[in-house]
């Protein structure tokens, strides 16, 4: 097909470079370095420490699991399994751990969800409230029912000499004084210097930009190939007449199958539907939350040198969409402009 199609190949190749370049390179590229960076000073270990407590009974998983958290919520996919992956590197985290960690850390960044889809694809930064509510709520949600994931596996060997520390310490007033040990600790431990941890963090990061900047393009080229196969048209059909059944907007089909694939055309495609904006939004929602398969892809070649598995992280993008796009109609009453 790109040699039946060779103007339209080059076209959507260029589409996802540029999508690469000016959007996902500059959001994403200080966060791999800045992560690698916090790794290497042990401020991933501190913050383990501070929200052990919190981290261990809502979500099964160690303290340092907040830091991925924090970073995954801010900085937007695949930020949250990629330290899931250094995490798991250093045997910080198990199977269990790293597969709960990913399914609830993998969500858009804000800067994507309020400058993107709020004001760039909707022009309305009013509908950023309810889309945060509904995307980030439903992600917690996720960790909270992902503490069931495999509740039999044991705690990694990690997590058992921190509980072991921690009832050694009880005694001590001060979780500060702990946290700020075993930060200077893990300084210790990785023993670079600043410039040498600097220079690994961009060559980290470089790479891991690079395989993010091919899946785009390749989902481009991919989702252009499918558009003039005609494939793309008859999945959208076909959940036109699903979308009638269920009482949805039949022109909100061709937004979902784009978002199946890849976030940015779905979201485009939603804000410029013109069906009815609460139906709109919600369908947002589901493509932030299900992330495209271009993001799935990007996460299992993060994940590939791991032992953590795709299907749970499949499942819970697939729940977590759904759970969006009903917080969306729960929510529009009290939230929507």
């Amino acid at each position: 097909m790109m040699t039946v199609f060779p103007t339209e190949t080059l076209a959507s190749s260029l589409r996802g470079l540029s999508i690469w370049w000016h959007v996902l390179f500059p959001a994403l590229f200080p966060f791999f370095v800045i992560s690698e960076m916090l790794l290497g000073f042990g401020i991933v270990h501190f913050f383990g420490k501070l929200l052990d407590p919190l981290m261990r009974p809502l979500f099964r998983l160690p303290g340092i699991g907040g830091f991925v958290v924090t970073m995954g919520y801010i900085s937007g996919y695949p930020v949250g399994a990629r330290l899931t992956a250094q995490l798991w590197e250093q045997r910080l985290v198990n199977r269990a751990e790293g597969e709960r960690l990913v399914a609830f850390t993998t969500t858009s960044d804000p800067i994507f969800l309020i400058g993107a889809v709020s004001v760039g694809f909707f022009q309305n930064v009013a509908l950023a409230p309810i889309l945060a509510a509904a995307h980030y709520g439903s992600g917690l949600l996720i960790g909270l029912l992902m503490r069931f994931h495999d509740r039999h596996a044991p705690p990694s060997s990690a997590s058992r000499k921190a509980d072991a520390a921690g009832s050694v310490r009880r005694r001590k007033p001060s979780r500060i004084a702990a946290a700020i040990k075993a930060m200077h600790e893990a300084r210790l431990l990785d023993g670079r210097g600043l410039g040498r941890l600097l220079q690994d963090s961009v060559q980290s990061a470089l790479r891991l930009m690079i395989v993010v900047g091919g899946l785009v393009v390749f989902f481009s080229v991919v989702m252009e190939m499918l558009t003039h196969a005609g494939i793309v048209e008859t999945l959208a059909e076909a959940l036109r007449y699903l979308f009638q059944l269920i009482g949805l907007p039949a022109p909100l089909a061709d937004a979902s199958i784009f978002g199946l694939f890849e976030v940015t055309l779905g979201a485009r495609a939603a804000g410029t539907a013109g069906t009815g904006l609460m139906h709109q939004v919600a369908i947002a929602a589901w493509i932030l939350s299900w992330g495209g398969l271009s993001v799935h892809a990007q996460i299992a070649s993060l994940l590939s040198r791991t032992d953590l598995r795709y299907r749970p992280l499949f499942l819970a993008r697939l729940l977590h969409g759904f759970l969006a796009m009903a917080l969306v109609y729960v929510l529009w009453g009290w939230m929507a402009p």
